[in-house]
């Protein structure tokens, strides 16, 4: 297998994709993580897609959905699954630092009152607030429209970029979190005009 530059090699899930595909050539382990991404955000279709949903599911519960996740590592961000790959960092963002976030979230939404009211998280915002509200829009991707979630995703970092730049964080961290709330809501755009795929 082809070790891949700036990530840890795959493990035990990268046998999954192989068992999809037969093979562990790149641009089909990609191809299978794209179908992954689809499956999630647009569910099963057909008797070949259940069987990748059961698989997938397998796979999620054995070996956790970083596994998973880690293939979406190089994925666009005008993608499904380039959308769950910043969806899934941000959301172990929020759990690896949840007072972190907090603080940086009360201190932007002074500054964004009207993101911080689309990310809809709780007054005052403590810790275990963000942790609700991530999860919350997570699972709003089985529940409800994938553009809510983007959108929704994309205020809460929009929201905390202001809170870096207003707590004087290094200007490169602001600015990766400000990048990451433009790639959501311009995937959420895209997913309003049913060009997300």
């Amino acid at each position: 297998m082809t070790e891949r530059p700036h990530h840890k090699p795959l493990t035990p899930g990268d046998r999954f994709f192989e068992a999809i595909e037969g093979g562990s050539d790149p641009a089909l382990v990609a191809e299978a993580a794209d179908r992954a991404a689809q499956l999630i955000v647009r569910g099963a279709r057909g008797p070949e897609q259940a069987e990748i949903g059961e698989r997938l599911t397998h796979l999620a519960e054995t070996e956790g959905i970083e596994t998973i996740a880690e293939l979406w590592s190089r994925a666009a961000a005008d993608s499904l699954a380039g959308c769950l790959w910043r969806l899934f960092l941000l959301r172990q963002w929020v759990y690896a630092d949840p007072a972190g976030v907090a603080r940086q979230f009360e201190a932007g939404r002074l500054h964004a009152p009207v993101a911080g009211a689309v990310a809809g998280v709780a007054d005052p915002p403590g810790p275990e607030e963000l942790k609700t509200m991530v999860d919350h829009v997570l699972r709003g991707i089985a529940m409800s429209e994938f553009v809510d979630v983007l959108f929704r995703a994309a205020a809460f970092a929009r929201v905390v970029a202001t809170g870096r730049a207003a707590l004087d964080v290094p200007a490169e961290e602001a600015s990766r979190m400000q990048t990451l709330a433009d790639q959501l809501e311009s995937a959420a755009r895209l997913e309003l005009d049913h060009s997300l795929a």
